[in-house]
Order: C-alpha cells, then sequence, then structure tokens
C-alpha cells in the first residue's frame, strides 16, 4: 500500500478545499498548496494525524491565502438586551432561530455556553 492510499482520507478531506497537490517521493508524501482559511488547513492537518505514523511520512507547506479577514468577513454586531437569547437574535438577525449556533461559534471568544448572554455584550452577527 502506497502513501497516497494510506492518506486517503485526509487526501479525500482536502478536495475541494485544497488547490495543490500531495505526491509520493523518497517515502514521504510531499503536500505543496494552499487554502482559503486556517479552518480548511486545520481540517486537513487532523485528518493528516488520524494516522500514527504521520511524523516520519508527511512533509507539509499548506499556505492560507484567505488570510484573518477571510475568516470573519462580518462588522455587523448586536448589543444583548435583557431577556434575549441567542435564537431569538438569530431570528431577528439572520431569518432562523436554528441559526443559533453560528452566533455563538463567532463569539466564542467572549461566550463559553449559547444559553449564557448577559445584557450589553456585544456579539459579532455572521454574514
Amino acid at each position: 500500500m502506497g502513501l497516497r492510499d494510506k492518506y486517503a482520507y485526509a487526501i479525500q478531506t482536502a478536495k475541494g478545499k485544497f488547490d495543490g497537490s500531495a505526491q509520493e517521493r523518497d517515502g514521504k508524501l510531499y503536500w505543496t498548496g494552499s487554502v482559503k482559511t486556517e479552518n480548511e488547513k486545520n481540517e486537513i492537518w487532523s485528518a493528516i494525524k488520524t494516522i500514527p505514523d504521520w511524523k516520519d511520512e508527511i512533509v507539509a507547506d499548506i499556505e492560507v491565502t484567505g488570510g484573518p479577514a477571510a475568516a470573519a468577513p462580518s462588522s455587523k454586531t448586536y448589543t444583548v438586551k435583557a431577556g434575549d437569547t441567542l435564537s431569538a437574535i438569530a431570528k431577528e438577525q439572520l431569518g432562523s432561530a436554528n441559526a443559533y449556533m453560528k452566533i455563538f461559534e463567532v463569539n466564542r471568544d467572549q461566550l463559553s455556553d449559547p444559553d449564557k448572554i448577559k445584557p450589553g455584550q456585544v456579539l459579532k452577527i455572521p454574514a
């Protein structure tokens, strides 16, 4: 079995995200290319690391081209009022109460629980 077969899961994970190649030579798999976001890069690395031997078999140069601005294109905010819930804010701002986790995810720097928001907090609203 070749390294491309061994790392098929990582290669499959990279499809549609990774602009580059994974070439096998000299007993190693060389990943060279770019992705748009840090999250995409981390996704690929997580898939690579499912193979215990990855440290001895992988040489990777994966560049992030989108930069931090690409990961957070929103500049819209919302100030929490008494009685607000993330689902109510999501319904008002994003059109669906079920989108509350999107708001939670982009505000993880200040929220540890989607049920614990406080009046006066300024939340980022995703695009």
